[in-house]
């Protein structure tokens, strides 16, 4: 009974190992994802900074997989072979890339893909991607002193400027230094500030005239905009000139007229014309006027001898014949009229 019962407990505690075991096999393979179906991509680097076989390879944030092989290929490039779910597969472009990074600032060594188009095909199994050297650990670290090293340079040069101002050495020295140049500075920048006022409210005005001549039924607007105001303003400053023109030519004629009239009024005066004689001989004049008178008079004998020779009995018929014969012209052109 003894043996039966040690070998019942022994038995117990060994079925409870194996079950023990088996659910942390299970538990590591479903970390490691051991029982996830597979595919494999390979990546070829320069320096792969320290990647080891076993470490994790990262896809947008999630892990996709573990690096199945490192191994040099035979230009003295490092192949590192990547063994991928199958189902993250279809997620990752053709043209994604991969990189070396680290979990965390110092922590292990992982794989990164990243980018790749969305109208880009998937990859398939065995497809190589391209790299994307990134920075090393120790290039960042080198990276990090230079940037200390310009830091401490900065700082140095600050607390320079500081001392010097604080010795009222420069312009900002004295400035901070000497209140009456404080003042004046003050004084200046108030000043600017009330000029910098006066500007934008000229500037506001300027804007407000620009708009009001921008309405619509504003002079402006109408000839910005009104094409046939625009031709009959540019018609009528035409007639203007026109008019100009013609009334500098009518200025012209009238000092031309005014010209003669003045010479003409010179030889009036002038005894050296025939007309300037009439008017200031009175001599002359008075010949004139008898001449004038026996004119008249001699006139008049004369239309009183043709009458007398019209009533002649030689010269009668001469007469008579002359006045049909204008009655007779007279007749036919009554008669061409009315036709």
């Amino acid at each position: 009974m003894d043996n039966n019962k040690r070998m019942v407990t022994v038995g117990v505690f060994v079925l409870l190992g194996i079950i023990i075991f088996i659910i942390a096999v299970l538990t590591l393979g479903g970390q490691k994802k051991t029982f996830e179906k597979k595919s494999t991509l390979k990546a070829i680097f320069n320096d792969i900074n320290g990647l080891h076989e076993g470490n994790n390879v990262w896809f947008s944030g999630v892990k996709v997989g573990t690096v199945k092989k490192i191994a040099f290929s035979p230009d003295a490039m490092v192949e590192v072979i990547m063994s991928i779910e199958t189902k993250a597969m279809q997620y990752i472009k053709k043209d994604a890339r991969a990189k070396i990074s680290s979990e965390g600032f110092i922590g292990n060594k992982i794989v990164v893909i990243f980018g790749g188009g969305a109208h880009s095909p998937a990859v398939s199994d065995e497809d190589i991607l391209a790299v994307d050297s990134g920075l090393s650990t120790d290039e960042m670290i080198a990276t990090l002193q230079q940037n200390n090293k310009n830091l401490l340079d900065i700082t140095g040069n600050i607390k320079t400027i500081t001392e010097r101002l604080m010795n009222g050495e420069g312009s900002a020295g004295k400035i901070l230094s000497e209140d009456k140049l404080a003042n004046d500075l003050q004084s200046a920048i108030t000043g600017f500030k009330i000029a910098s006022a006066q500007v934008q409210r000229i500037t506001s005005d300027i804007a407000s005239y620009t708009s009001q001549l921008q309405l619509e039924g504003s002079l402006t607007n109408n000839l910005i905009h009104d094409t046939v105001l625009y031709s009959r303003l540019k018609s009528t400053a035409s007639q203007i000139q026109q008019a100009s023109m013609t009334i500098k030519e009518s200025s012209d004629n009238i000092k031309r007229i005014t010209g003669n009239i003045e010479n003409v009024s010179r030889r009036l005066d002038s005894t050296g014309s025939p007309v300037g004689v009439l008017l200031n001989d009175e001599e002359a004049g008075g010949n004139l006027k008898i001449t004038l008178e026996n004119l008249q008079s001699g006139s008049k004998k004369l239309d009183e001898n043709l009458e007398a020779l019209q009533h002649s009995f030689l010269l009668r018929g001469f007469f008579k014949k002359k006045a049909k014969e204008k009655k007779k012209q007279e007749e036919i052109k009554l008669k061409t009229s009315s036709q």
